[in-house]
């Protein structure tokens, strides 16, 4: 008689996802402009960006320049950057003098007057107009979010990973080359802030009321996570002694919502820290600080300027996205965005396909922040409860160039993936910690793929595992595990999988006894554990990635 032991998760829908989740049928010319990394694009390398914008909330219109400062890689004459086709493109300056330019859906071609030679530097400058996409369920569509605050005064705010940061600014808009520094200048009506990523420099009063603020982001930075946000703020800050020393802590709030943060923000900000820092490595951003910023949408991990809206509660909006108990006992928002700083924004993924890198690794930093604060059982307990959310409807990783990720599994299958491999390869928590820090250190402030993180951890554990991620990135199918008890002898076991050398160890024992991590492949083999039959084997399902157990 044998058994089938499917890995299987119920099929509740995430909502905590990024833009872009729906599967799309075709790809088109435009899809490759925007995605594929084309020699126009490969050929210069971003040193600086200069962004300057003037926002008129009351004709939700911007106004402005960005000046791109590169290093040629190649000789070139022509480049490409890009800014969605709804918005202006007044004017490209080179040496002062105009530069002839053509579009195509949201990509601009510009052509110089004579090669750019590899290895020089120059700079170009764009000046654009226009209305940029409102976005109407920010964060899960793209643009500018607009609202007011309570009384009254106009509160603006970009959200645009995904669909991408030329929905409202002109940039080389792709992830594999992050500018290395970026001044920040917004404009804003009299009786408004403007508060983005990094460190403000200056304000300069301007004629008619405005003010101009200038923040300067002194470290790599990608596209998506720049930031503006409009409002009539107020200000409170803190410090934190970290493992690299003194780190600001500041905060700009609606003024309604002080007292509530000034609670919500010393509950979770603090812990927060201490424990990724422990489990990650030092927070990425010394340089530019830590920020959280009242948002009129949900969250965003904008680098150094978290943009946050969870209404001051604990929890996804007041819920437990877990169902265990243990996810209402913090604030989601502050945890989840907040771990993007290591995996999104330090380590960021080359191409959008591989955004599990971001997803997955944060997801799993909610219950590495459960375990620190509540211990490990607790912390498996979330896990577990994670699955609930999971679909097992498409691949994780997505398509590559044409700027599309894949399924919204990433979040929670990808956590429990990485518990998996904890579970059943580096048991030690100490090892698991160097691990995951030394993840942070190899490629910190680095553009990265699939390939290289399974590389890292095939060098760190000592065993090839690139079968069983690719088994649950690359595939919807979850493996199955095929159980025999013959009349006589022990039983036996295989893995049914999609991944060719599959191979996954284990964790059960005969009811009663101790738990056996036991290596199974694609090949049929006893399973040494003495006294096994199918009415007492007991399979660990909770600190394990297996779910059912069926005929």
């Amino acid at each position: 008689m044998r058994f089938l032991l499917s890995v299987i998760f119920a099929s509740l829908l995430t909502t905590a996802q990024a833009q872009l989740l729906q599967p799309k049928a075709a790809y088109t010319r435009a899809d490759s402009l925007r995605g594929y990394q084309s020699a126009l694009r490969t050929c210069y390398d971003l040193n600086y960006y200069h962004l300057d914008v003037q926002v008129d909330p009351a004709r939700k219109a911007l106004r402005g320049s960005n000046e791109f400062r590169f290093t040629a890689t190649q000789d070139f004459s022509r480049l490409q950057f890009d800014l969605f086709a709804n918005l202006k493109v007044e004017k490209v300056e080179y040496q002062n003098k105009p530069l002839p330019f053509t579009r195509e859906a949201n990509a601009v071609f510009v052509t110089f007057p004579a090669v750019i030679q590899k290895g020089s530097q120059a700079a170009f400058t764009v000046f654009y107009s226009g209305q940029p996409t409102e976005a109407k369920q920010a964060p899960w569509d793209g643009g500018l979010v607009y609202a007011q605050d309570a009384k009254g005064k106009p509160w603006v705010a970009s959200a645009c990973q995904g669909v991408g940061a030329s929905i409202w600014w002109p940039c080389k808009d792709q992830q594999v080359d992050e500018v290395d520094s970026m001044l920040i200048s917004v404009t804003v009506p009299k009786g408004l802030k403007d508060i983005s990523n990094g460190r403000l420099r200056r304000t300069t009063a301007l004629k008619g009321g405005a003010t101009r603020y200038d923040w300067f982001v002194g470290n790599p930075i990608n596209n998506y996570d720049v930031a503006l946000n409009v409002g009539d703020f107020v200000h409170f800050g803190d410090e934190y002694q970290g493992e690299q020393g003194r780190l600001t802590l500041d905060y700009w709030v609606l003024p309604e919502n002080l007292a509530k943060a000034k609670t919500q923000f010393a509950a979770n900000v603090k812990p927060m820290l201490k424990s990724l820092e422990s489990w990650f490595g030092p927070y990425p951003f010394y340089k530019d600080g830590y920020k959280l910023i009242d948002a009129p949408h949900l969250g965003m991990e904008h680098q150094s300027a978290v943009a946050y809206g969870n209404k001051y509660l604990n929890g996804y909006l007041g819920r437990d996205r877990s169902g265990t108990g243990w996810g209402g006992k913090w604030d989601f928002i502050i945890i989840h965005e907040s771990g993007h700083e290591w995996f999104g924004n330090s380590l960021t993924s080359q191409d959008i396909a591989d955004m599990w890198i971001h997803e997955s690794f944060t997801t799993y930093s909610e219950a590495l922040f459960v375990e620190s604060q509540f211990g490990k059982e607790a912390a498996q307990q979330y896990i577990h409860g994670q699955r609930r959310n999971i679909q097992n409807d498409a691949p994780i990783i997505g398509t590559y160039g044409v700027n599309r990720e894949g399924s919204s599994d990433m979040y929670d299958k990808g956590s429990n993936v990485l518990n998996l491999i904890r579970t059943a390869y580096v048991p030690d928590d100490a090892k698991w910690r160097e691990l995951l820090r030394g993840l942070n250190r190899q490629f910190f402030h680095q553009t990265i793929t699939t390939e290289q993180v399974i590389g890292y951890f095939n060098q760190q554990i000592g065993q090839d595992l690139t079968p069983v991620f690719n088994q649950y990135l690359r595939h919807p199918g979850l493996p199955v595990l095929e159980v025999r008890f013959p009349k006589e002898g022990p039983a036996q076991a295989r893995w049914i999988a999609n991944e060719a050398g599959f191979s996954l160890p284990v964790r059960l024992r005969a009811k009663g006894g101790n738990y056996q991590l036991v290596p199974v492949s694609t090949k049929f083999q006893t399973f040494p554990v003495p006294n096994l039959t199918r009415e007492n084997m007991e399979v660990d399902t909770q600190n394990y990635y297996i779910g059912v157990l069926a005929e």
